[in-house]
């Protein structure tokens, strides 16, 4: 290499460290065992190192210095990997710690469900059949001995009431979902 008052040029070491792109890339697929994985860390290394390529000095060979910037990403990687695999097997362990399903029926609101039963009966058992328990529209329909169409429009209806009931017994917290009800059986709305 050419000295330029001391100083290798950013061109000559670009020069020479795309002349050893196979050496280096043999190098990371030992450290690493995969040829895909060795030209990733080699990519992402030229790149990073082209802005500090004027860093090399008279004494330093720019292919030395190019080996130690590899064995740094390597053990980059290495710990990014590791740093990975703790943080996945901790979410697996709280996986398999929660292994309880929550019950559909303890997640709805208690004050809902209670106030579902001051409908009128015709509505309070569409909300208990089509919305709590889970039954279609149609089967509805056949259980209620009335047609499809109309068990639509009363279930429709009876959310609406529904609705009103909630926003009346619970205030704020229905305009927020009440997802955090605490109303339980008490006889009041939400909080209360």
């Amino acid at each position: 290499m050419r000295m330029h008052g001391g100083a290798v040029t950013s061109e000559e070491i670009v020069a020479r460290l795309v002349g050893n792109h196979r050496e280096f890339l043999a190098f990371l697929q030992a450290k690493v065992g995969s040829r895909a994985l060795a030209e990733d860390i080699l990519q992402d290394a030229l790149v990073r190192s082209l802005d500090k390529a004027d860093t090399v000095r008279d004494g330093d060979s720019a292919s030395a210095w190019f080996y130690r910037v590899l064995r740094n990403a390597v053990i980059d990687h290495a710990r990014r990997g590791a740093s990975a695999n703790r943080r996945l097997d901790t979410f697996a362990h709280e996986l398999e710690a929660d292994t309880e399903e929550p019950d559909a029926m303890s997640q709805v609101c208690q004050c809902v469900s209670r106030l579902a039963d001051t409908l009128k009966p015709e509505y309070a058992e569409a909300v208990r059949r089509i919305e709590l328990e889970g039954m279609s529209v149609k089967d509805f329909a056949e259980l209620a001995g009335i047609s499809a169409s109309n068990a639509g429009v009363r279930i429709f209806r009876a959310r609406e009431a529904l609705r009103k009931q909630v926003a009346r017994s619970c205030g704020t917290c229905a305009d927020h979902g009440c997802l955090d009800c605490s109303c339980g059986s008490k006889g009041g709305g939400c909080g209360q």
